[in-house]
């Protein structure tokens, strides 16, 4: 009996030390595919040793070719500078995509813009203070760029509108003007005819300014759950308080030539010239960074990466004197934090995106100077070659790493200087 019972526990203690061996995570990795080998040997080639953001130029413009193929010739198109933060980047986008309209949202992007890009036509993105409006007239030096013909500020309230009349008044300008309204983002903006109203009555009762036309950015319209009837309800919605307030304006003003607005890059495929809106803007799309891996970009392909060199990789994981046991527990547990790789920089908004298994360590933390990613050792990574990260945003992520790495047909053909990181 009491053999039997030792054989019984013997099994039972055999089964669980197998099914605690089935929880154990797999073996992740495998070194650079041949895309991400292709572009390390473009940077070797180059005599890139430090961390570089690179846009891959066929991709992007691939990308312009289809959001183009996509809008076209229903829409007019806006190309979002705040997303595209490069003039090189902005000249080629603008010359491929065949237009000049650009959306800004900040006073020194203004400034550079209206003076060294003269030909484009230029719409705020958010309502700065009048006090920014009046900074830019101040420092104007003129020349071939009309702001009374080119330049649209954007207004969200009677008591803003009414400071831009002002402004107009004290400096003899012409203003061409942009309302801003709420089509269910609920982050400012028009929200009721009755404040709509008010803002006309300044229109009608000052020359000086002109009302353009509207923008209604829907954002949230790709953030909402996939419920059934929810996402499709709120873009309704967001159609018919557009086409209010659209109809109501342009009744009481009686305009021609506006500028209606609409979309962003998860939303632009929303609006297809049948509603209200006659334009949408867009930036982050055409490099499509991780934040924007969604359905309605599917026909798109990430175009901009970081890559880093490898500093140090030794032999195993390890975690600091005081604490190595922890180490040992996980390298144990999960063969996937075997190796670690100390990396030229770090803490980035971005991801690990190649080679495949390379993750970072919630272990030993995060550093913006060497920080350690862990992987199984199947990367076959040594010293000196590339991790590549996939930046989840294009805004401010791409003006980290100074000088932009173009690359074309597997080599590193330009560098494109960035804009100062602005808010």
């Amino acid at each position: 009996m009491i053999k039997r019972r030792t054989l019984l526990s013997a099994i039972g203690a055999g089964l669980l030390g197998a099914g605690a061996l089935t929880l154990h995570p797999r073996q992740r990795g495998a070194p650079h595919g041949a895309y991400f080998a292709r572009l390390s040997n473009a940077l070797r080639a180059a005599g890139i040793a430090t961390p570089t953001m690179v846009i891959d130029r066929d991709r992007l413009l691939a990308n312009a070719r289809q959001v183009r193929r996509n809008i076209d010739p229903r829409m007019q198109l806006r190309l979002v500078a705040k997303s595209l933060p490069c003039l090189p980047l902005l000249d080629d986008l603008v010359d491929r995509m065949h237009t000049r309209r650009l959306m800004v949202f900040n006073l020194p992007y203004l400034q550079q813009l209206a003076g060294q890009r003269p030909e484009l036509d230029l719409l705020l993105g958010k309502p700065l203070p009048v006090a920014a409006a009046s900074a830019f007239y101040t420092g104007f030096k003129g020349g071939a760029f009309d702001p009374a013909r080119q330049l649209q500020w954007l207004v969200d309230s009677p008591q803003r509108l009414a400071q831009y009349r002002d402004l107009a008044r004290q400096r003899q300008l012409q203003l061409r003007v942009n309302i801003e309204i709420d089509v269910g983002l609920h982050r400012g903006g028009v929200a009721s005819a009755e404040t709509l109203q008010q803002m006309l009555a300044i229109f009608q009762s000052e020359p000086r300014l002109q009302w353009s036309g509207m923008m209604g950015y829907d954002a949230h319209l790709s953030k909402l759950p996939d419920l059934p009837g929810v996402r499709a309800g709120a873009l309704a919605d967001a159609k018919r308080i557009y086409q209010e307030y659209a109809a109501l304006a342009t009744r009481t003003l009686q305009p021609a030539g506006l500028i209606l607005n609409a979309g962003g890059s998860p939303t632009y495929r929303l609006h297809d010239g049948s509603a209200t809106a006659n334009e949408v803007a867009l930036g982050s799309a055409l490099l499509k960074p991780g934040d924007f891996e969604i359905d309605a970009l599917a026909d798109l392909a990430p175009a901009a990466f970081i890559a880093t060199p490898v500093l140090k990789a030794p032999p195993q994981f390890q975690m600091p004197d005081g604490v190595e046991w922890i180490g040992t527990l996980a390298r144990t547990w999960d063969v996937n934090q075997r190796r670690v790789y100390f990396i030229y920089g770090g803490n980035w908004l971005a991801d690990p995106v190649s080679p495949a298994g390379i993750a970072a360590s919630g272990l030993y933390g995060t550093s913006s100077n060497q920080q350690a990613l862990l992987g199984s050792g199947a990367q076959q990574l040594q010293v000196d070659d590339f991790i590549f990260f996939r930046p989840r945003l294009s805004e401010a992520v791409l003006q980290q790493f100074g000088d932009i790495a173009v690359m074309e047909a597997g080599r590193i053909t330009q560098r494109w200087p960035v804009l100062a990181a602005m808010p």
